[in-house]
């Protein structure tokens, strides 16, 4: 019976880690790995000669850190007067996430 409830016990949060593989936001699903990367905003600045890049990670879908915010990638890279941003996202097997602004500009 101990052993029953342990396995039972086991499996229900093993199915809840598991849920929601994708555990960071994308335009594609990919269960097993997913690496993409899209656009998002563009600007009417023609010409852009720097690039910065700010990410957050989460492990498990239990502990996310990082700043992945505009700002942080716009500071990165130097960046005054943004001309484009545009996301990256990766996903291993729901262990591993990785979500990137990447900022292009003057």
């Amino acid at each position: 019976m101990k052993r029953t409830s342990l396995l039972l016990s086991l499996a229900v949060l093993v199915g809840l880690s598991t849920a929601g593989c994708q555990i960071v936001a994308s335009p594609l699903a990919g269960v097993i790995y997913n690496e993409t990367k899209y656009g998002d905003v563009a600007t009417d600045e023609a010409v852009a000669n720097k690039e910065g890049k700010a990410c957050g990670t989460s492990i498990l879908g239990w502990v996310a850190t990082g700043d992945a915010s505009i700002q942080a990638a716009k500071t990165a890279g130097g960046i005054a007067k943004v001309a484009s941003v545009d996301h990256s996202a990766k996903n291993l097997l729901g262990i591993f996430g990785e979500w990137c602004t990447i900022v292009r500009g003057n």
